[in-house]
């Protein structure tokens, strides 16, 4: 893509093969991450600091995010085995006491519910965090993974009884042009924000892709890069 020089008054948002003004009304979907991109937190990371295993996990996903390890499916089974015997009521506490939405991200999503807008989040992360941000921000539709429990207890696997497979990159590409084709739209209306190599592939699926504060590799291939600020300058560009 043809990179564009981004406005000089507004540092720390670059626009790539992407030039406004677009409205924000020509689209009629938009997809969200929801670790790192509509909250502030890697939720696995925060759950493993309960057992003391922070550092470990956080290395994988870390590496997962950078794209270094390739197959995510592998990435999350090895990452929630090492939340086995985590009490759920840890869950509650990482919500209650850790999560916070990204700065913008009410904003962002009521301005597209008033544009008519539909809105989906698409995880890799967790039902219980996803159904909660779901409900909080009056997103209409939530795509995650669920944590299999037992006594009390996480029991270091991801369930797929609900949804069938884990939610990986491929997953979350087919869920926005599933959507999509049920609203009735084409993927040229629909809207990606990520900041993870496993959003790569929804966000190259979409009519524009969104980086947030994201990784090297994904910040590299998004027409509109947010790095500074919150996730409210994607109305810098769409009126």
């Amino acid at each position: 893509m043809t990179s564009t020089t981004p406005p000089s008054t507004a540092p720390g948002l670059v626009l790539r093969g992407f030039m406004p003004p677009v409205r924000l009304a020509d689209f009629k979907l938009i997809a969200f991450d929801m670790d790192s991109t509509l909250i502030d937190i890697e939720c696995i990371d925060e759950i493993a600091d309960a057992v003391g295993k922070k550092i470990e996990v956080a290395a994988i996903t870390e590496a997962t995010m950078r794209g270094e390890i390739k197959d995510f499916k592998e990435s999350l089974t090895r990452r929630v085995a090492l939340l086995e015997g985590v009490p759920v009521a840890a869950l509650q506490q990482v919500y209650d006491q850790r999560l916070h939405l990204n700065p913008g991200a009410e904003a962002l999503v009521t301005a597209c519910k008033a544009a008519g807008m539909k809105v989906l989040l698409v995880s890799g992360g967790f039902t219980f965090f996803a159904d909660r941000v779901k409900a909080r921000l009056g997103i209409d539709f939530a795509r995650s993974n669920l944590l299999e429990e037992a006594d009390g207890q996480l029991t270091g696997r991801v369930t797929t009884q609900t949804w069938g497979d884990i939610c990986d990159g491929a997953e979350k590409r087919r869920t926005l042009l599933e959507l999509a084709s049920l609203m009735g739209i084409s993927p040229a209306q629909t809207i990606a924000v990520g900041d993870g190599a496993n959003d790569l592939p929804m966000m190259g699926a979409a009519g524009l892709s969104v980086a947030f504060h994201a990784k090297p590799k994904v910040r590299e291939k998004a027409m509109v890069a947010i790095d500074e600020g919150g996730l409210d300058r994607l109305l810098e560009v769409l009126v």
